[in-house]
């Protein structure tokens, strides 16, 4: 291995430190070899030809002081700034790396002797892509409150990305009910922006495998060209709202309301953002009963369908209970044969 030369392209400090390195692993680690003990023409001849250097360069300081003057080192940083003013985040799931990304913002803030903390922060922020990355952009300044370092700053960067990650977006996969994942327990959620608000944000959850959507069907029908049945579907079993899944091809006449709203159980007023693992009220409202708003429920009754055996679920006006709660899981990977 030959030493590496110095061309501009380097910053000087880490040159250096590269040199150090080389002559410690010529001497086979045997001796320690400070770069002050090598005779500094040695390490001068290593400079590129194309960088004058001034008269007097009797040790490294020296040298590494006027690499430094030298035009070639404010290009270099110049560059790296540039660099930083270019650089955009993309998250794993647009194809992204995260440590990479970080690697490269760290040398580059090294690279540019970008040390100040706030600059740090500024440049970190800008990268971050505006389109699809509002929750990270909403938290950042909130989150880097008090950030004194950059390993700090790293940290609670990465803390945002983790959470993002987890966020429930227009389209995500979802996992619903039974304690295994299993095909037939995965829903596509859909709802009108990007990511879902716990303000004033309705749901829709489509059925992965059937490609139907749940929600609650008021029908009417007759035999006669007259209709004189019109009322909202009661379960067989229970008398409650019968809850069940449609598509535009089920029923010849009535209404569907597949539009759930939903609400955090456990934290009251909660105005964030639907993420994986929130366990959720879901309610939705009868229209045609003076909007009468029930809530999604889960019970012991089961039914059969050949030699499949299924939970019901029902709406309800009643006390919510336990048997009321969802948890939402983010499915990141899913494959449907």
């Amino acid at each position: 291995m030959d030493p590496q030369k110095y061309n501009g392209n380097i910053h000087p400090d880490e040159w250096i430190s590269d040199l150090q390195t080389y002559f410690n692993i010529k001497q086979n680690l045997q001796d320690f070899i400070n770069i002050n003990a090598v005779n500094i023409n040695i390490v001068i001849s290593l400079v590129d030809s194309t960088i004058k250097l001034p008269t007097g360069i009797d040790n490294i300081e020296k040298l590494r002081n006027a690499l430094k003057e030298d035009i070639t080192f404010t290009v270099f940083k110049n560059t790296n700034k540039r660099k930083l003013q270019s650089l955009k985040y993309n998250p794993e799931r647009k194809g992204g790396d995260t440590s990479n990304f970080i690697s490269t913002f760290r040398k580059l803030c090294y690279n540019a002797e970008i040390n100040d903390i706030e600059e740090q922060k500024k440049i970190l922020y800008k990268s971050l892509p505006n389109n699809h990355f509002n929750y990270v952009s909403n938290e950042f300044f909130e989150k880097m409150k008090n950030v004194n370092s950059i390993n700090e700053l790293v940290k609670r960067f990465e803390e945002i990305v983790l959470e993002e990650s987890n966020l429930i977006r227009n389209g995500s996969i979802v996992f619903v009910g039974s304690s295994e994942h299993i095909p037939n327990s995965l829903w596509k959620i859909e709802f009108g922006d990007e990511l879902a608000t716990y303000a004033n944000n309705s749901i829709k959850l489509q059925h992965v495998l059937s490609h139907k959507f749940l929600g609650i069907y008021y029908y009417y029908y007759d035999n006669t060209n007259r209709y004189y049945i019109s009322e909202y579907s009661k379960s067989p079993s229970t008398n409650y709202t019968e809850v069940s899944c449609y598509n535009n091809t089920d029923h010849d006449y009535g209404y569907w309301n597949g539009d759930w709203m939903f609400n955090h159980s456990k934290l009251e007023n909660h105005q964030g953002f639907l993420k994986s693992n929130d366990i959720i009220n879901l309610n939705i409202k009868k229209i045609y009963a003076n909007n009468e708003v029930e809530f999604l429920r889960s019970h012991d009754i089961q039914f059969t369908i050949g030699n499949d055996v299924f939970q019901e679920v029902v709406c309800h006006n009643e006390r919510l209970g336990g048997n009321d709660e969802w948890c939402i899981e983010l499915i990141h990977e899913v494959k449907i044969f």
